[in-house]
């Protein structure tokens, strides 16, 4: 019999990926090797930049840049990390109150333009408020994953050192978009009134949970190891379809391609609105090499 293939791989430690990385799952073909990267984001620039990782997860705006600039990644049909996000848009109380439809011409933070939570953010304040991403200047410190993307002129990157939080204590920014490392102090507060009871109706009415997080592939291992590639996919799609999901509520993690059809429809027309993307991506672009590697015709 011969040996797996070894796959150099990073995925966030999770319910999902914890019994890929703890043998519970295994394959007699491929082997993954897991390096630890935290933040999980700090693997996405070197993935997409150098293909760095044979399989790496990647924030869902990433994925997409890098297909639209053609790097060498194949975005496979897991989702692996979804969330809701009107609660990641905050002012600071002694400001004053900050509502979402008064942020026209007002400047807001975040940790890099292309970051995938903001681009959730402006995508909602666009269909709840109608308030266009080019209305907002936008202050950011990180630059895109993609090197060939170029902010768009709205985008400002201020020349000192402020942390995002100092930007946003010291009056530089009128609200602030944070992910993981939202503010627990409670001066910090929600700009988005009632933003879980929109984030479960916008799921509902979606059907699907805003995506953060998927996986992809290098091309040059889809290449040179297809099977392996394909025995990686049946290994991910295994333990996403053991996630626990509730009959209230869409799921958190999603496989297949029926399932990721529609969110990456109306994903692309979110970054087209917010300059995200230099041209609209069509399905076959973002999906077609993972269906002809993983079933043998194009999407």
């Amino acid at each position: 019999m011969s040996q797996p293939v070894h796959l150099r791989s990073v995925l966030k430690t999770s319910t999902l990926s914890a019994p890929l990385k703890d043998g519970t799952l295994k394959s007699d073909q491929v082997t993954l090797d897991f390096t630890e990267i935290h933040p999980i984001h700090k693997a996405f620039a070197p993935m997409v930049r150098e293909a760095k990782f044979d399989l790496s997860e990647l924030a869902i705006v990433t994925a997409l840049q890098a297909i639209a600039f053609k790097r060498p990644v194949v975005l496979l049909p897991v989702v692996v990390a979804s969330r809701y996000q009107r609660g990641c848009l905050v002012a600071y109380r002694p400001h004053g109150e900050v509502k979402p439809e008064h942020l026209r011409g007002k400047r807001v933070g975040v940790r890099s333009y292309t970051q995938t939570t903001g681009m959730w953010v402006r995508a909602h304040l666009v269909e709840d408020y109608g308030v266009a991403t080019s209305a907002i200047r936008w202050v950011t410190h990180d630059p895109a994953h993609v090197e060939q993307y170029r902010d768009p002129p709205f985008v400002e990157h201020p020349a000192q050192g402020k942390s995002l939080l100092d930007l946003l204590h010291d009056g530089d920014v009128d609200a602030a978009i944070f992910g993981n490392d939202l503010p627990e102090d409670d001066d910090y507060v929600p700009v988005i009134a009632d933003a879980a009871v929109r984030d479960t109706a916008w799921a509902h009415q979606h059907g699907f949970v805003p995506i953060n997080h998927v996986v992809a592939v290098s091309s040059d291992i889809c290449l040179r190891q297809p099977a392996a590639v394909r025995a990686a996919y049946a290994l991910l799609a295994q333990a996403e379809s053991r996630q626990s999901a509730t009959p209230d509520a869409p799921r958190k993690t999603l496989s297949g391609f029926d399932a990721l059809r529609a969110p990456l429809a109306w994903i692309i027309d979110a970054c087209l609105e917010q300059a995200l993307l230099p041209r609209r991506l069509s399905l076959d672009e973002v999906l077609g090499p993972a269906h002809a590697l993983l079933e043998g015709s194009a999407a």
